[in-house]
């Protein structure tokens, strides 16, 4: 025989209480929100031996959407010169919007400004290893990047520049705002 199962409200409501705050991150959706490749340089760069010597730029911003979403997009700039001329600039902004709730704020911040970009920026290199490629050059392969390791640094840099403000705040503070008078 088959017991019934317990209809019990009290437990049923801390239940929910407990889903309630249980941490939660998901993917939602991915996308190229945004690419360019420009040739300034062609067709005469093309007509050369020497291979583009890149210089990459790698940016991520987030934007609150809604409730629990949030938007997170790596920026993936190449700019690759011959020379004095420039051969090829190519940007790539590719998003998420990420799902993410239960977590306390330093958890979350990682989350978003950490795990996220890193979890884009496989799409982001997949973008600029294809636009270069259609575009006559050698397909340009991005070298992993270790997203914790720059959120780490940025974060110790934001501590740093908050302390220094701090000091420079209280440095102003403490000067004697009134000026002797000159009739005294």
């Amino acid at each position: 025989m088959a017991k019934k199962p317990s209809t019990n409200k009290s437990n049923g409501a801390a239940a929910e209480s407990a889903n309630a705050n249980e941490q939660q991150f998901a993917i939602q959706k991915i996308y190229l929100k945004d690419s360019s490749l420009e040739t300034p340089g062609s067709p005469e760069v093309f007509t050369q031996s020497d291979r583009p010597e890149a210089r990459v730029e790698l940016n991520t911003r987030r934007s609150h959407v809604r409730d629990n979403l949030y938007e997170v997009v790596v920026t993936a700039t190449v700019t690759a010169t011959m020379g004095e001329k420039t051969a090829y600039l190519c940007e790539v902004h590719q998003a998420g919007i990420f799902s993410v709730s239960g977590f306390d704020e330093a958890t979350a911040d990682q989350l978003l400004g950490a795990y996220c970009p890193g979890v884009l920026f496989p799409y982001a290199r997949e973008a600029i290893t294809d636009l270069t490629a259609k575009a006559g050059f050698p397909p340009m392969t991005l070298s992993p990047v270790n997203f914790d390791a720059l959120y780490a640094r940025q974060r110790q840099q934001a501590a740093q520049a908050a302390q220094t403000a701090e000091t420079d705040a209280a440095a102003t503070d403490a000067k004697p705002d009134a000026k002797p008078d000159a009739n005294d």
